[in-house]
């Protein structure tokens, strides 16, 4: 089911774009990384890799620095020191307008959808970077410009049998439920054909069954769409169950970086969650 959503979405339908892939090295690798907000300092040096196709969980407790790396690597925010590389190439002084066409995708903690329009303008809207015929091509009607449109509807359509919103495709999106939205946002990244997809707290207001549903998306998506997924989430269950790599922030510096059990054993993450020593927490539990 999953490969015949995806075909389209992979093939980049009938506008011939495709997205070159280096296959050595990491996919995102963030170097040394420091990010200042007056004398504040939100990032303290963090260094880590993304591998290709892999899902990474980025966790920490609040005001760890999370969505500021997010916002460093898509472009809202100038980290003062550092570098941020991607597919081989370097984004420190990209415009946040190149993001999209350099392959990485997003979604919000606070869903960022256009609350007037329909789910399905709503979704065309993360298509746009990928026309080439420009303004002249588009208000003539001329044969690319169709192609264009036909291919973005094609890849939509699939979008919204996969992430079940064909019967909400003409809703306005703020007049649905929160999860809608946070699908509909994610609909958004993914039809612009990421290579690398952020997604920030997307668990967030969701149930335990509907949690459980975003698990297997994430999984079910990953390899047909040919993606790397980089993932903020204070659900740690989520995070630990999808995720191959998992790396640890507290106060702006890395304190773990390694699989969910390895960070999961961390002593120095034990203490940021639970407030006490590993040997402490292991004694309350009856184990030392």
């Amino acid at each position: 089911m999953a490969g015949q959503h995806t075909a389209a979405l992979r093939a980049g339908g009938a506008t011939g774009v495709t997205n070159p892939t280096r296959t050595d090295g990491p996919l995102l690798a963030v170097r040394d990384v420091v990010m200042r907000f007056g004398g504040v300092t939100a990032l303290a040096g963090v260094s880590f890799e993304v591998g290709r196709r892999q899902i990474c969980g980025l966790i920490g407790p609040n005001g760890s620095g999370k969505t500021t790396l997010f916002n460093c690597i898509s472009g809202i925010y100038r980290y003062a020191s550092g570098d941020i590389t991607f597919d081989g190439r370097s984004l420190t002084g990209m415009p946040r307008h190149r993001m999209a066409g350099l392959g990485i995708g997003r979604t919000f903690q606070n869903v960022a959808l256009f609350r007037a329009l329909s789910v399905r303008d709503n979704i065309l809207a993360g298509a746009y970077h990928l026309g080439r015929g420009g303004f002249v091509a588009d208000a003539l009607r001329l044969p690319l410009a169709r192609r264009e449109e036909q291919a973005a509807t094609a890849r939509l359509d699939e979008l919204l049998d996969l992430l079940d919103l064909a019967d909400v495709a003409e809703t306005a999106a703020g007049s649905l439920p929160f999860p809608t939205q946070k699908r509909v946002e994610m609909a958004r990244a993914l039809i612009g054909q990421p290579k690398l997809l952020l997604l920030d707290e997307p668990a967030g207001g969701l149930n335990h069954g509907e949690v459980d549903e975003l698990a297997a998306l994430l999984q079910r998506i990953r390899d047909p769409f040919d993606l790397t997924i980089l993932l903020v989430e204070h659900h740690m269950s989520l995070v630990m169950r999808v995720s191959e790599k998992v790396v640890a922030l507290e106060f702006g510096r890395k304190i773990a970086d390694g699989t969910p059990e390895e960070v999961r054993r961390e002593p120095e993450v034990i203490r940021a969650y639970l407030g006490e020593t590993a040997e402490e927490e292991a004694s309350h539990a009856g184990v030392a």
